[in-house]
């Protein structure tokens, strides 16, 4: 495989790992989320370098369903990281505190809180949208599953995450998040910008276990091994 591909996919693999602990400021604390986050944005930034010539091919070629698919979800997703960037930095106390920013945490924390979880889902989808993509190079690397035991093995582990993830997102009732059916995102939102709100330790390992498998059925579209 040609190096600027073998880039793509470790920054890719590594983004996708910064994106769990993103979702989990509880576990990691506001020092650590505040410095993943720029290492994230930095990561954004170079995956949009490396892959600029997907910006060239826009306007060119037939879109399929697919296609359509693939390009309203990539956009979305440049929305959402965008909102995420500005909230963070005005409501960075880190990493960006030095800069003169005044005003304006009473919009960014919601902004930051429904950036991030439209972003989380939206990724998951994106990863989803090429993962057959991902599954190829894992075989090219290590080679078919030749043995029927495992390749059956493979489908059930696939299917029990893609499950407890519906489950999982079902629980946690993420589409009212989603879509400001609940009033819960605001109180939430507000509670952390006043620094008043904490999950107990012993709830913070299964809340973010919860919320990740919660997008793996999007992710998991195409994970059943072939």
């Amino acid at each position: 495989m040609k190096k600027k591909f073998i880039c793509k996919i470790v920054i890719d693999m590594i983004m996708t790992v910064l994106l769990l602990l993103l979702m989990a400021r509880q576990l990691t604390g506001d020092f650590a989320h505040e410095w993943i986050g720029t290492a994230m944005l930095i990561l954004w930034i170079v995956h949009h370098i490396l892959n600029r010539n997907w910006y060239a091919h826009l306007f060119k070629g037939k879109y399929t369903p697919v296609r359509i698919l693939q390009t309203v979800t990539n956009f979305a997703v440049l929305l959402s990281l965008f909102g995420l960037t500005v909230s963070g930095i005005i409501l960075s106390r880190e990493v960006f505190a030095s800069l003169p920013i005044s005003g304006g945490i009473a919009l960014a924390r919601p902004l930051h809180v429904l950036s991030a979880l439209w972003g989380f889902v939206l990724m998951a989808l994106h990863l989803g949208l090429h993962w057959n993509m991902i599954l190829g190079m894992v075989r090219k690397a290590t080679g078919p599953v030749v043995s029927k035991p495992l390749r059956i093995l493979l489908h059930i582990a696939a299917a029990l995450v893609a499950g407890y993830g519906l489950y999982a997102f079902l629980k946690n009732q993420f589409l009212s998040y989603l879509f400001l059916t609940s009033s819960l995102l605001f109180l939430y939102a507000l509670l952390q910008t006043r620094n008043s709100i904490s999950l107990p330790p012993a709830a913070r390992t299964p809340f973010f276990l919860r919320y990740s498998l919660g997008v793996q059925p999007m992710a998991s579209r195409n994970s059943f091994v072939k």
